[in-house]
This record gives C-alpha cells, sequence and structure tokens, in this order.
C-alpha cells in the first residue's frame, strides 16, 4: 500500500479540468501543481529553503544522473534524498527512460518530444545522423554510454526501481520507452508493447511504500494512446503519467491529453511529463492534467529571461518573457512590478543587469527564484479559479484578452 491520497475537491463546469489535494509520505500538495526540476538533486542555484520560501511544494529530481553521480548508494546512506539535498518536502524521481531518447534518437534526429512545423517524416529520418547516439534499447532495458567517461551501463526495469527505492522520493515513474516523433507507427506499436511489459515488471519489483507511476505511451497515435491508457488504468499504479512524443503540433499534443484522460481513472492523479509553457499548462489543465514538471524557469533565468505578469507587459505574443539586457542598466526598477517575490522586493533590474554582465551567479539565482515563484503563484491562481468556479475566465484573461497586445 503506497503512501499517497488523492481526493478530489473541484471540478470545473466547462471542461475536464479539477483541484484537488495530493497526500504524499513527505506532504501534502496542492493540484493542479508545477513541479520544480532538481535534476541532479539541486535546483540550479537555488537554495532548498528559498523554494520553501517562495511556495513551491514538490521537486522532482533525475534517476539517471543521480545514478551516475554520485550513486545511489551514496544518496540512500546520506537518509535519501531528502536528508541529501535538505529539501523536507514532496519529491518525484523519474525513472532514466526520458534519457533513452534524450541521449538516443534525439541526438540523432535533433528533435524534442514536439515538433512544431513538422513536414516529412522520412526526411528526418533519413538525414545525416546530427550527433551518435549514446543508448540503445532492447526488450530487457536501456544500454548507455556515460557521457561522463563512455563507461556501458544497462539499466532495467528492476534496476530503475531499486535506484529509486534507494533515492527514496515520495513518487517513482516506471521505466519506459519515450518514442521519437519521427518514429513511424510500426516502431510505435512494438515500443509500448515492450513499454507495458516493461510496467508489469516494475510493478513486481517494488519493495517499498513509495508511489508507483505508470507512464501513458502512444506516439500521436490515437489507437495506440487509447490501448496504452486503458491497459495501464487497469493496473495498480498509484498515479499515471502522460509521456513521449506529443505529435507535430500543439494541437496534436492536445488530442494527446483528450485521448489518455478521458481514459485514465478519475480518482488518481495525471501528470504531464516534461511541459512547463504558460500557454500548454493552461491548455492541459483544461483536459485534466493535474501536475507538471519542466526545466524551464531556471533554464531562462541562465539566459538572462525574466517571466513577467500580463499586467507588467507580458502576453502571448512575447511568451510572458523579458530580456535582461543593456537597456536595464540604471533601471531602479524590479524585474516585475507586480511580483512581490524575494528578488523583486528588494533587488533592481540594474542590479540584476550588472551581476548577468559580470558573470556572477548571484544574478542567476535571483532570476531562477523570480521564474520559479512566477511559475508558483500562476499555480495557485489556477487552483483558486477552479475552487471558485471561474477558470475560463482567468484562461481568458491570460490568454484571450492579451493576443491582443502581440
Amino acid at each position: 500500500m503506497s503512501q499517497l491520497e488523492f481526493n478530489l475537491l473541484a471540478r470545473d463546469s466547462r471542461s475536464m479540468a479539477r483541484a484537488g489535494t495530493l497526500k504524499l509520505k513527505h506532504g501534502v500538495v496542492q493540484t493542479p501543481e508545477f513541479i520544480v526540476v532538481g535534476t541532479r538533486a539541486t535546483v540550479k542555484a537555488v537554495d532548498p529553503a528559498d523554494l520553501k520560501r517562495i511556495g513551491v511544494q514538490i521537486t522532482l529530481a533525475n534517476t539517471y544522473h543521480l545514478w551516475l553521480r554520485p550513486g545511489e548508494n551514496v544518496v540512500a546512506g546520506q537518509g535519501g534524498l531528502h536528508n541529501f539535498m535538505g529539501w523536507a518536502g514532496p519529491m518525484v524521481t523519474d525513472s532514466g527512460g526520458f534519457q533513452a531518447f534524450s541521449l538516443g534518437y534525439a541526438l540523432e534526429h535533433g528533435v524534442g518530444k514536439l515538433i512544431d512545423n513538422f513536414a516529412d517524416r522520412d526526411w528526418f529520418k533519413k538525414r545525416k545522423p546530427l550527433r551518435p547516439k549514446l543508448a540503445r534499447i532492447d526488450e530487457d532495458g536501456v544500454i548507455f554510454r556515460s557521457h561522463l567517461d563512455g563507461q556501458p551501463l544497462k539499466l532495467t526495469p528492476e534496476k530503475s526501481i531499486q535506484i529509486q527505492e534507494k533515492l527514496g522520493a515520495d513518487m517513482i515513474l516506471v521505466l519506459d520507452e519515450c518514442t521519437s516523433p519521427v518514429a513511424s507507427y510500426e516502431y510505435t506499436k512494438n515500443a509500448l508493447a515492450r513499454t507495458h511489459r516493461w510496467a508489469e515488471r516494475c510493478l513486481a519489483a517494488r519493495t517499498t511504500d513509495q508511489a508507483l507511476v505508470g507512464i501513458v505511451q502512444g506516439g500521436e497515435y490515437q489507437d495506440l494512446r487509447i490501448e496504452s491508457a486503458k491497459f495501464l488504468g487497469q493496473l495498480p499504479f498509484d498515479a499515471y503519467a502522460i509521456g513521449g512524443s506529443l505529435g507535430k503540433s500543439k494541437l496534436d499534443m492536445l488530442r494527446v491529453l483528450e485521448w489518455s484522460n478521458e481514459i485514465l481513472p478519475e480518482n488518481k492523479p495525471r501528470h504531464l511529463l516534461g511541459i512547463g509553457s504558460i500557454e500548454d499548462i493552461f491548455a492541459a489543465v483544461a483536459r485534466g492534467v493535474d501536475l507538471f514538471d519542466c526545466i524551464l524557469p531556471t533554464r531562462l533565468a541562465r539566459m538572462g529571461i525574466a517571466l513577467i505578469r500580463s499586467e507588467s507587459g507580458g502576453h502571448i505574443g512575447n511568451h510572458w518573457r523579458m530580456q535582461i539586457n543593456g537597456s536595464m542598466l540604471n533601471d531602479s526598477r524590479p524585474l516585475d512590478e507586480n511580483c512581490s517575490c524575494p528578488t523583486c522586493t528588494r533587488f533592481s533590474r540594474s542590479y540584476i543587469r550588472h551581476l548577468q554582465k559580470s558573470g556572477e551567479m548571484l544574478g542567476h539565482t535571483l532570476v531562477s527564484v523570480h521564474n520559479i515563484a512566477f511559475m508558483t503563484r500562476l499555480m495557485q491562481e489556477i487552483r483558486t479559479a477552479l475552487i471558485g468556479g471561474n477558470f475560463a475566465e482567468l484562461q481568458s484573461t491570460w490568454l484571450e484578452s492579451v493576443r491582443e497586445k502581440a
């Protein structure tokens, strides 16, 4: 019996959106929620105390990277991830399945989970490989060539569960095959069957009370997504994630969510893996998604980009982003005058521009804190709107009215 309890508090009358509470071993998460990614047991440049201060509820760490360095036995010897990184709240670990893609076909094809303006699948597959793959898949699992030292590594479903149990997160994911968006129907169908066999092996390998999450796959193909949701939905998973290739466009992604969430059990949480843009979050919440994770807030910060609210000039045309640049040299305003995060209440654009231009790490920290606080506040507003019965109005405020400014 896992330590997970999920209760729905509100449902939107005009969509599949819902608000709930997710009780885990290390605390309660109000949903929908954005999971902050700390790949190597650290949210880049941010102290866990700052995460708590700005209202972050849950974080995610990466099984593959922690397996390589420092190793799951080191983490276990330090009392597990929570003690190791000084984060007392709920945590998720992925399985290593996404790295089979990101270090495999993603390198070879130069693609991500989604391809916009995708035209010719065969051209993608036939062109010269961009970079050699560092991962290949067989029936037993994933064979990696370590990106650190080139050593071969074998990750099986059983090994992934064993590693995650030693890491000690509240929620752990099954090992799956995340297919490329240029994969054929036949390949995706075979990969899905293998993913389902691996899911059953992960269930059989579990020895702890950590919540185990099944992952719906099937690429952009309706029949495969429906098959996967039905197959996994009847297995005793504690939660479900939607992963893999999400198609050729955002419209494909939305279809995938609808096909999957219309079938998955309503009484269990649903996690959309690796998606975190503002417009995608609203669209996915409307289609029944409860949890999201993405590296976007901290990656943008390292690129010198701050997220800004609609009332401060953010809109769908600029993706609610503001580049920190030389025009801010003498600008005494905060990054966002409508933000109350620790960065915006204490520091000016001028100072942050100075830090970034000087290569000072504090610059990355301050913008990361701001961007994470932006996402945290957005999710709070979505939950409040769902409970209050005005989610559609909030969505319109963020997405529709601001189009006029784009």
